[in-house]
Order: structure tokens, then C-alpha cells, then sequence
């Protein structure tokens, strides 16, 4: 587990951060619309802990999902030289 959080640690910095950013601009939306305190808390904390989640996993896949991107152009101009 020591070695999944090391690995990780920037996108975990990088989720953690948006995570406050989120959950405050959620909150703040959230009593505009209701007017409701506890409410808004609620709902603010809710959708951000599921988006935040989401969000680790998805840069994830996208790092990834880039590195084989960059890769292609590599192959691609040896093949033709």
C-alpha cells in the first residue's frame, strides 16, 4: 500500500487539491440554489468524494493513455526511415 501511495503521490496531491476546490464551489452553489446549510454540505460533499474518485482514475487511464500516444509517432517515423 506505502508503495501504490509513493507511486502515485502527485496525482493523489493533484486529487486531493481538486477535491477542496470542488467541494467549495459546490457548497457555495448548492446554498445559492437551496438556502439550506445542511443541505448544501451534504450535497457538496457527496458528488465531489464520487468525482473525486473518478477523477484519480481517469488521469490515470489518460496518463497511460498518452504514453502510448507519444509512443506512435516514434514507431511510425523509424518504420519509414
Amino acid at each position: 500500500m506505502t508503495e501504490l501511495i509513493r507511486t502515485n503521490l502527485p496525482t493523489l496531491k493533484k486529487t486531493a487539491s481538486y477535491y477542496v476546490v470542488h467541494v467549495t464551489v459546490a457548497a457555495l452553489v448548492a446554498y445559492a440554489v437551496t438556502g439550506n446549510f445542511l443541505l448544501a454540505i451534504t450535497l457538496s460533499l457527496l458528488e465531489p468524494t464520487v468525482q473525486a474518485f473518478a477523477f484519480f482514475f481517469h488521469e490515470k487511464a489518460w496518463q497511460r493513455w498518452g504514453g502510448r500516444r507519444a509512443a506512435v509517432p516514434k514507431t511510425l517515423s523509424t518504420a519509414r526511415a
